[in-house]
């Protein structure tokens, strides 16, 4: 499918290598006050080519609204918004044409359509993502109404890792380093093993940790689209993802229930709160008013400029080396695109729990 959401509802098109690509978002409320450049804002944290650390491909990525948003605020309508191509370089794939690179969908796409578009990996390229960027950033400004706040920065590359946990780090200096970690020393050491790793024509992989604030209770569907369920299902939708966890995760399990269970009080304010979060804001699938927090885990781009043992489309055994222009690490860029993924799920459960209720 295509398609992502079910009352805040998106579709995506285009491809990698194509004039452009785009979203259809559907189901916006009318009268929210969304401009160009907010949109453009994330495009641009999103954009190849905005540091040494990503991939040299240039393009601005500017985003033309076609519909649904008159006078600075959405109508009701749906609102397309559309980035053209214009830093195509197709002819650095004419060798993949009949080719399978290691790791990625060239076989798949084969074997499910019986063709593909190989420049780029045509649907298949996180190129793709650019447009659920554009979506996220309508979300958002959807969010920011409600008081919720959506963060994400990288805690890990390879094995060089944030050493303290988000409550303990000052996320307004998320955006302040190109490897888009909150952590300055640590920042300075993932950033010298991604050029480390480009010069040696290999990739690296690690986590995006997100955070959720002010996310309030009851969002969330008790037994299918739990809300863990759908920023679940959000993540390892995108390119590269191989693993998600919320809360305390894997390392939940090596506690007991007496450790692990979160505890209830009333503050001063008379807001209910629990003393710890290993649940991670939500319990039985629908959010607590706690922070939402999860890890995000990216696997080592799949595009390698080292020579590779692979097959062709005919079965018979090929070397084949990358080429083209690619991120040695695709976490910096991945950073907003879990912003509007998570983005996208509140939006779509604020508007799911408005209709729950008398």
């Amino acid at each position: 499918m295509n398609s992502f959401g079910s009352l805040f509802r998106i579709t995506t098109f285009g491809e990698s290598h194509g004039p452009g690509i785009g979203v259809v978002i559907d189901g916006c409320p009318a009268g929210l006050a969304v401009a160009p450049e907010d949109i453009q804002a994330a495009l641009d944290r999103r954009r190849p080519g905005q540091s040494d650390l990503t991939t040299p491909r240039q393009e601005a990525d500017r985003v033309e609204v076609q519909s649904g948003i008159f006078q600075g605020q959405t109508t009701g309508t749906p609102i397309s918004l559309y980035i053209r191509n214009q830093d195509q370089a197709s002819h650095d794939y004419s060798h993949i044409e009949h080719a399978y690179r290691p790791s990625h969908a060239d076989y798949t796409y084969d074997q499910k359509y019986g063709r593909r578009d190989y420049r780029g990996g045509g649907r298949s390229s996180a190129r793709e993502t650019a447009a659920r960027v554009a979506a996220g950033a309508v979300a958002q400004q959807f969010l920011n109404q409600q008081g919720i706040r959506v963060q994400s920065y990288v805690s890990q590359v390879g094995a060089v890792a944030v050493p303290v946990g988000y409550e303990q780090l000052d996320l307004s200096l998320i955006d302040s380093n190109p490897v888009r970690c909150p952590h300055p020393e640590t920042a300075e050491r993932m950033a010298e093993l991604i050029r480390q790793t480009r010069d040696r024509h290999d990739t690296v992989g690690g986590l995006v940790t997100g955070v959720l604030t002010g996310v309030p209770a009851g969002l969330g569907e008790p037994v299918f689209d739990k809300l863990h369920s759908e920023l679940g299902r959000a993540m390892l939708g995108i390119n590269a993802v191989k693993g998600f966890e919320y809360g305390s995760g894997f390392a939940g399990t090596l506690l007991f229930g007496s450790e692990h269970n979160d505890a209830f009080y009333t503050d001063d304010a008379g807001q209910v709160r629990t003393r710890t979060n290993h649940s991670g804001g939500i319990q039985g699938g629908i959010s607590n008013g706690q922070d939402i927090y999860f890890r995000v885990a990216f696997k080592p781009v799949a595009t390698i400029l080292q020579p590779q043992a692979t097959i062709n489309d005919q079965g018979e055994a090929i070397s084949l080396a990358g080429r083209g222009r690619h991120d040695p690490c695709v976490l910096p860029r991945a950073v907003p695109i879990v912003d509007a993924m998570s983005s996208l799920v509140l939006a779509d459960m604020l508007l799911r729990a408005r209709a729950n209720r008398v």
